[in-house]
């Protein structure tokens, strides 16, 4: 999920009551629900960012470490700050307690995207994939905001467990979806092409809980679609696109390094092929996002790849 639902969720939190376990509890809450998203530096590095993101900052033994590291920093800084007009000081167990709920709220909240996450990371590369939620989903800002403005303006954490409980019948209620979507459409593709294909993904789309994108790997091709729920229907689209994988020219890319970077991450990779001045212009894309997101393009010449 994008931040603002990690920190709504981190501040609904809060307003359970949890922010006043120990001092400096509701800004724990929302930093920790945040704070995997550190990687966000890789945007400063020569590496495409999606290659470092959702990686080792939210695999296993960051979820055990960050919690911990953080609890350490807030200390630190209570330390060198003066007491609260009450004399009251942080205590560790009581922060090291929201640092895990904020921290693992985050790691669960990014599963449930199409995007990614490496959850087993730094012992396994594999990407897990909710395909449930959007990344930037309207109805939790919403469902969270409101618990928190209620909780607050009446001065009542009910609100706000109310929304937490809202927020996970609505997330259960999509993961749900997401599945019995999915076999929809694995079972309709299979019984019209006489087996599986080699990939599938029926994703979420913005603001709309009942339609879903289709993207079917078909081995030298994919093809996209749509999925409705009301009323059910499934529709293919006739254009198809080539993976152009094999081709002379997408086979030296993978040589360069920002081509080898962007297929850490890439789910359903193609490339596009275009003519070049010295030789032909070979660019990366993943059938999942517009060619901004997880994109390398590099020109293919007698003397190899050159980066642009």
């Amino acid at each position: 999920m994008e931040n603002l639902c990690h920190t709504l969720v981190g501040a609904a939190f809060g307003e359970t009551g949890l922010k006043t376990r120990t001092r400096w509890g509701n800004p724990v809450l929302m930093i920790a629900a945040n704070l995997p998203d550190v990687d966000v530096l890789a945007f400063a590095t020569d590496t495409p960012a999606v290659a470092l993101r959702r990686g080792m900052t939210h695999g296993v033994l960051a979820q055990a470490l960050l919690p911990v590291m953080f609890t350490g920093l807030v200390l630190l800084l209570d330390w060198w700050r003066p007491p609260s007009k009450a004399g009251q000081r942080a205590r560790a167990a009581p922060l090291l307690l929201l640092s895990y709920i904020g921290v693992l709220s985050h790691v669960g909240l990014d599963w449930l995207n199409n995007y990614g996450i490496r959850l087993l990371m730094p012992y396994s590369n594999r990407w897990f994939y909710g395909d449930a939620v959007f990344i930037a989903d309207p109805w939790l800002w919403l469902i969270f905001g409101a618990g928190i403005f209620l909780a607050r303006r009446g001065s009542n954490r009910s609100a706000a467990i109310v929304s937490l409980m809202v927020g996970a019948v609505y997330i259960g209620g999509m993961v749900g979806s997401a599945r019995l979507a999915r076999e929809h459409v694995l079972h309709l593709w299979t019984g019209e092409h006489g087996r599986p294909p080699q990939a599938l993904m029926v994703g979420p789309s913005f603001g709309n809980p009942l339609h879903r994108q289709i993207i079917v790997d078909s081995g030298d091709h994919y093809r996209t679609g749509s999925f409705d729920w009301w009323p059910r229907r499934v529709e293919f689209d006739a254009r198809r696109v080539s993976k152009n994988e094999n081709q002379p020219a997408a086979i030296t890319a993978r040589n360069d390094p920002r081509v080898r970077a962007v297929l850490v991450w890439a789910r359903f990779p193609y490339y596009q092929l275009t003519p070049a001045a010295g030789g032909t212009r070979v660019a990366l894309r993943d059938m999942r996002f517009p060619v901004q997101v997880g994109s390398a393009t590099v020109v293919v010449s007698e003397v190899g790849p050159q980066t642009r």
